[in-house]
């Protein structure tokens, strides 16, 4: 089973506090990158892998989708996500990735954000992701970059003139990662980007956009604490086609 470390109380606590909690996809500096992503949403059947407060899931239905269904592990996540709207066209449900069944062909649109580096079989989420969408649906998701999951102590290398560098270490070296992050022992599992997108095609996908997210010059004017996500990947984005 997924690591439900969301039911934590501190780590929810800390969770609920953090800008992107608080703000929704406007404060998600990566989010412009994924709309962008998108395809037209009018009519469309969408699936939320990890949906978290359903953030996407009221996106989508303001946009013209015409159902969403927000899965979850969380009960404080689905908790929060229920309070948040009362739209008979979203509905959320409990689940465990790692385990998930969906129906063939049920819809038109799959959805994750920073959820699938928690996934340890990825392969075959990938799977029932594939046989879940229609012919030419598209899944979009967004991950933890490899690169910032990695290193074993995962943190930012200060030199003495305060330049800072993020040190990668075992970047080959596959399987899980127990960092620390709002509470203790938080489970990830690192897979280089080539697993990743070499899991995606033996599902049956196509790859259509992969991206190293990095922040616009416009975020980091208005963001200047921004400026730090250039010195390494935060996120990876991926786009692919059924």
């Amino acid at each position: 089973m997924t690591q439900n470390i969301y039911d934590t109380p501190a780590f929810f606590e800390g969770y609920s506090q953090l800008g992107r909690s608080v703000g929704g996809l406007a404060s998600a500096a990566e989010w412009p990158a994924l709309q962008a992503l998108m395809p037209d949403l009018h009519g469309l059947r969408a699936v939320d892998l990890g949906c978290g407060f359903g953030w996407f899931a009221r996106w989508a239905r303001e946009n013209g989708a015409a159902e969403v269904l927000g899965l979850d592990v969380s009960e404080n996540m689905l908790a929060r996500a229920r309070s948040m709207s009362t739209d008979a066209a979203i509905r959320y449900d409990r689940a465990d990735l790692e385990v998930l069944d969906l129906p063939e062909a049920a819809f038109d649109l799959a959805y994750s954000s920073l959820t699938l580096h928690y996934i340890d079989n990825l392969a075959g989420l990938f799977r029932t992701v594939h046989k879940a969408l229609v012919p030419g649906a598209k899944f979009i998701f967004s991950m933890e970059h490899p690169i910032f999951m990695a290193p074993s102590r995962p943190g930012w290398s200060i030199d003495a003139e305060g330049r800072k560098s993020w040190p990668v270490n075992g970047y080959l070296v596959e399987g899980p990662r127990v960092t620390d992050w709002l509470a203790k022992g938080v489970i990830k599992q690192h897979r280089t980007i080539g697993t990743i997108l070499n899991l995606l095609m033996t599902a049956g996908f196509a790859i259509a956009h992969v991206e190293e997210w990095k922040p616009t010059k416009e975020q980091i004017i208005a963001r200047p604490e921004l400026a730090e996500e250039l010195e390494r990947p935060m996120f990876l984005l991926v786009a692919a086609q059924r």
